[in-house]
């Protein structure tokens, strides 16, 4: 067995990574909430913002936590654009049609990375990339402690929104019965195109915190959107609570499994427990019984 003095840094380099995840995770969890369908170009919007992150600072020099005000917004008015412009247009209504427009989302968005970015492997450096802080007996990277806050703040800030203020009023009424929502005089069009645009602003500031300490290429996305899948039906289909807990807990059982198993097969407890939810609480950890 492990002794405490290596654990304890495999347990908190796991929060940092799972609280990345959760934030990921959120967006997607909000998509689902509301609209009632699975964003297949989730992890393929991940990866065009790591881009921007990644252009503001090879060709501005702006650094990736100041590019928070323009990465965001531009996330959330791309996600806006398409939703009210792509999405609900061609869906007409039907939800697979929803799930093939995403489909095609993503693989347009890849494939334009691809001509533009090739399929190179880019990174960015900053003054803090390699710097480390001790806490405890560990030696965690600055980025990881700088992104693990940061995701906590900004889930708080998106359960906030959902919770306290009108616009989340609107989407937990829509997210539960729409035409109801209508009848009172609720824009649905408005708060679908909202939540895909929120969902999506999500991963703008995701991208921010990752980047100074991670990659991009076209390929990215992928796996950050499997795990995300996986932490949403682990805490349960819809669930804030349950995506954000889910988040932090598929972070710390990558982390213990890549230092049991070894890093490559690290993701192995991650699904090994998401096989065990979904025989006996195929509902989720935070899902209500249909």
């Amino acid at each position: 067995m492990f002794e405490f003095s290596i654990l304890f840094p495999s347990i908190l380099n796991g929060l940092t990574t799972g609280a990345v995840y959760a934030l990921i995770a959120l967006g997607l969890t909000l998509i689902y909430g509301v609209l009632h369908i699975i964003n297949f170009a989730h992890g393929a919007s991940l990866m065009l913002a790591l881009y921007a992150v990644y252009l503001l600072k090879q060709h501005l020099g702006i650094d990736p936590y100041l590019a928070l005000p323009i990465v965001v917004p531009g996330m959330f008015a791309l996600g806006y654009g398409l939703q009210r412009l792509v999405i609900n247009r061609a869906s007409h209504g039907k939800d697979e049609n929803i799930l093939l427009v995403t489909l095609g989302i993503s693989i347009v968005m890849e494939n334009l990375a691809l001509l533009f970015f090739k399929s190179d492997t880019r990174t960015i450096d900053t003054a803090y990339t390699l710097t480390t802080v001790a806490v405890g007996p560990a030696m965690i990277a600055l980025p990881k402690l700088v992104a693990f806050a940061g995701a906590l703040v900004v889930s708080g800030i998106l359960l906030w929104i959902v919770g306290k203020t009108d616009l989340g009023r609107a989407i937990r009424a829509v997210a539960r019965e729409k035409h109801g929502a209508k009848l009172m005089g609720i824009n649905v069009d408005h708060v679908y195109a909202m939540s895909f645009g929120i969902g999506l602003a999500c991963l703008g500031a995701a991208a921010c915190f990752l980047l100074p300490a991670y990659y991009v290429n076209p390929q990215v996305g992928s796996g950050f959107v499997l795990v995300a899948f996986t932490i949403v039906v682990l805490g349960g289909m819809g669930s804030f609570t349950g995506a954000l807990v889910g988040g932090l807990l598929v972070g710390v059982v990558e982390s213990l499994g890549g230092l049991f198993l070894g890093e490559s097969l690290g993701q192995i407890g991650i699904f090994v427990i998401f096989i065990a939810v979904l025989l006996f609480r195929p509902q989720g950890l935070f899902g209500a019984r249909s």
